[in-house]
């Protein structure tokens, strides 16, 4: 049997680029422990990723991987690659991002993968302040809901991201800047037609608008059971309108449609300018089990680290703003 040492001995020796490219689709299919993942993570067929493990096997003389039905485990042998391959592709990806980002310049673009709503509601109307503290930096982002994983921002160009989320990153570097707060938005003219909402029990369950993606693999009604739960009641069984962007819910609650569980960084300045209003006196803001992250994959320099530092900046602005809203509202904040 092949020894580990006898296999790196014998990749150090013949390392060609069939053979990277093999022992970078088993990586993937390793780490993910499927197939398919795999195959999404590196933008080819799961056929292709089937089929080039396949090859690799056949080139070391033995076997990789356990295949049975629809699960999928790794051989003794394969456990012991699997470690060694993972460390030399995460060694390779974090030297070429320093070697970037020491080398970056201000006239090249810094490429941003942020959370949808939060880019159109939150980011995009102050990205000038940053813009103007830091001439000649370039920006652009890119809305966008999957989730963000070291390999997955190398091989995109994504040098950083913004997400909307509890956090728990295993190969990357999650940076709080923001916490956020729910609150129950609505029309005025959605409460003038309903008088006899007074209380959250007032609440039907279909007048409550929902983001039913909150995050990725969020639980579809997790943030009207969140501020229920907050408030001490049990959620109900949901019959309400789901959306898959926080900023679809808030475009419904904006037209009448119901009520919508608002992130105050999403409906501020509806609040502020009183096209949306919290629909009953005595109403609580309730913490949010998520949170907004600055992601990156190496210690920020440069305009990744201007840009992590304005981020924090701009959010202790907001959160002084948004207390001074919600005081003006007569909204009290739950302790989380």
């Amino acid at each position: 049997m092949l020894s580990i040492h006898a296999l790196v001995k014998l990749m150090k020796n013949t390392l060609s680029p069939s053979l990277l490219t093999w022992l970078r689709c088993f990586d993937a299919v390793a780490r993910n422990g499927s197939f398919t993942i795999a195959a999404r993570e590196l933008h080819v067929t799961q056929g292709s990723i089937s089929q080039q493990v396949k090859k690799l096997e056949e080139y070391l003389g033995i076997t990789l991987l356990h295949r049975g039905g629809k699960t999928l485990s790794l051989t003794r042998e394969g456990a012991r690659l699997s470690l060694v391959s993972g460390q030399a592709f995460q060694s390779l990806n974090q030297a070429v991002d320093k070697l970037r980002q020491t080398h970056s310049r201000k006239d090249v673009p810094l490429n941003l993968s942020c959370s949808p709503s939060f880019a159109m509601l939150w980011l995009t109307p102050r990205v000038g302040d940053l813009l103007r503290e830091q001439s000649g930096m370039s920006v652009r982002i890119y809305g966008e809901f999957h989730s963000l994983d070291r390999f997955g921002m190398s091989v995109s160009g994504i040098q950083v991201g913004i997400r909307f989320d509890p956090g728990h990153y295993f190969d990357l570097h999650a940076d709080r800047f923001l916490d956020e707060l729910l609150v129950p938005v609505a029309s005025p003219d959605f409460l003038r037609r309903h008088p006899e909402i007074q209380s959250v029990q007032d609440i039907p369950t279909d007048a409550m608008l929902h983001d039913a993606s909150a995050w990725h693999n969020a639980p579809a009604t997790v943030e009207w059971d969140t501020w229920l739960e907050g408030m001490g009641e049990t959620p109900p069984k949901h019959s309400g309108v789901h959306f898959n962007l926080s900023q679809l819910a808030i475009v419904a609650a904006l037209s009448g449609q119901g009520i919508a569980m608002g992130r105050l960084a999403l409906v501020y300045d509806e609040l502020v300018s009183g096209r949306l209003v919290v629909p009953f006196p005595l109403a609580f803001a309730v913490p949010s089990k998520a949170h907004y992250h600055f992601i990156f994959r190496n210690e920020p320099t440069g305009t990744n680290a201007h840009l992590r530092d304005w981020l924090h900046s701009a959010g202790e602005q907001f959160t002084a703003d948004r207390d001074d809203l919600l005081e003006r509202l007569d909204v009290q904040t739950l302790s989380s």
